[in-house]
């Protein structure tokens, strides 16, 4: 079969060679670590031992969400501080666990590199010990296929072979693909608790170097009880503006939660997301969620990685009806533009008067990152059937009772979805609908969702701003 790279080749005049980026767009690189390679077997070799090949200088991947490789991180700190290693860089999307890597003691042997920040960077990235890029979710592949990061060893979890000699990349799949096959050296953890998933998640054994035995139970994210803000929040979204068909994205959290928790009297509905966690199993086993209407991979919840409880890791465990593709595809806004009633759901921290988000930092620190935030919002506004909706949701407060929708964001605040993006922003109070609204009308919308207790000061800060009452007309 003709791989991307060659199909791309043909296209292109004699002597005229493809850039990276350009064999990324054709996803070359989601078929080859299928094929076996004949002869290579991975050495079978103890955590201790596989990490041993790491030295000073190197630069190190890690798989994570529920798939980062605690059984690898440990033994990676331990082998750094006992041979006394310098200069070792680490990239990675959040990781879960304790981060050995960024230890007070390891700061001159490893630099953590986030590419979206878990809890357990915040500190370090705070006191200057660890890194953390701004990047678009969809575009982290790229840092692959243009040479920014070059990965010496890759850290992966998967699942045992099958009789192929096929290992599942199982729950995370997104940037891993284009980090696998620009390293130099993969060192993959198995484990029978890792389920195993389809799509671009097959990797053929003879492409992994050393193979580590680990038995340990996946990282869970276990749903807390809602709130009756979080439950407000979900109604106003599910009734108002979830439609039959429509194809649904949204992260973890509360408030996803508590939308599809009020999505089971739908039909038809669909899955396109980055991620997803329990709600959507729910809704599967209700017959709400069927993929019938999607045109990418219809018939089919298309994911990139997963987090939640056990009960969704047997879900996808095997299961034709989820579908792990890689993250450049699944978060492209052209691909996500394909599907009918595209509904994007995001979290956020804090909004101004005129539409600007803040969702990855308080203030100057550092909370979490773009994610698939800006991928998602683009792909339902540009909806090919101009029935996507673009949503962004949170409490009204912070648990100090301080307003959400501020007057200005704080200083040094990242602007992670521009007032031109904003679409709907929807809190406990309503839901304020900013696309083609001028900057008073913004601000007027928003003022009717925030807070009774701020919406007096809140229009004052308008009228200083912007030099005229805020007004619905």
């Amino acid at each position: 079969m003709m791989r991307g790279r060659e199909i791309l080749k043909n296209l292109l005049p004699r002597g005229v060679h493809p850039s990276p980026l350009a064999r990324a767009l054709f996803h070359d690189y989601a078929p080859e670590p299928c094929y076996p390679i004949p002869g290579k077997i991975p050495k079978k070799l103890t955590a201790e031992e596989a990490v041993s090949v790491i030295k000073s200088g190197d630069t190190v991947f890690i798989q994570g969400a529920a798939a980062t490789p605690r059984g690898l991180i440990p033994a990676l700190a331990d082998h750094g501080r006992k041979n006394k290693l310098k200069g070792v860089k680490i990239h990675h999307i959040h990781t879960e666990g304790e981060a050995e890597y960024n230890a007070p003691d390891l700061v001159e042997t490893f630099r953590s590199n986030s590419l979206f920040t878990g809890a357990n960077c915040r500190v370090p990235i705070a006191e200057g010990r660890a890194d953390f890029t701004p990047i678009f979710l969809g575009e982290i592949p790229k840092l692959f296929f243009q040479g920014i990061i070059k990965p010496d060893v890759c850290l992966v979890q998967v699942t045992p072979a099958d009789r192929h000699g096929n290992h599942s990349l199982g729950t995370s799949v997104d940037c891993v693909r284009a980090a696998l096959i620009h390293s130099k050296y993969i060192i993959a953890q198995v484990n029978s608790r890792m389920p195993r998933t389809n799509g671009d998640a097959v990797i053929h054994t003879s492409h992994m170097d050393a193979l580590v035995h680990c038995e340990k139970e996946l990282p869970e994210h276990k749903a807390k009880p809602l709130t009756d803000v979080e439950k407000m929040i979900g109604k106003h979204i599910a009734e108002n503006l979830v439609d039959n068909g429509a194809t649904m994205q949204m992260g973890i959290g509360a408030i996803p939660d508590a939308v599809l928790a009020l999505c089971g009297n739908h039909k038809d509905l669909g899955v396109h997301s980055e991620m997803f966690s329990d709600g959507v199993v729910d809704l599967v086993e209700k017959g709400v969620v069927t993929n019938r209407f999607k045109n990418v991979e219809q018939g089919r919840i298309v994911v990139s990685f997963i987090i939640g409880s056990r009960r969704l890791f047997d879900f996808v465990d095997d299961n034709p009806f989820v579908t792990m593709r890689t993250i450049d595809f699944v978060n492209r806004e052209s691909v996500i533009a394909q599907n009918p009633k595209v509904t994007a759901i995001n979290s956020c921290i804090e909004v101004d008067l005129v539409g600007q988000v803040c969702s990855d930092s308080i203030g100057t620190r550092v909370y979490s990152g773009f994610g698939g935030q800006v991928d998602f919002l683009r792909g339902a506004a540009l909806g090919y059937d101009n029935k996507g909706k673009p949503i962004l949701a949170m409490p009204s407060t912070t648990k100090k009772g301080e307003s959400k929708i501020v007057p200005t964001l704080k200083p040094g605040a990242g602007v992670v979805t521009t007032r031109a993006h904003a679409h709907y922003i929807v809190t406990e109070y309503g839901i304020a609908y900013l696309f083609g609204k001028t900057l008073r009308q913004r601000a007027y919308e928003l003022i009717q969702i925030a807070h009774p207790n701020h919406r007096e000061s809140l229009e004052k800060s308008a009228f200083e701003r912007l030099k005229c009452m805020p007004c619905k007309d």
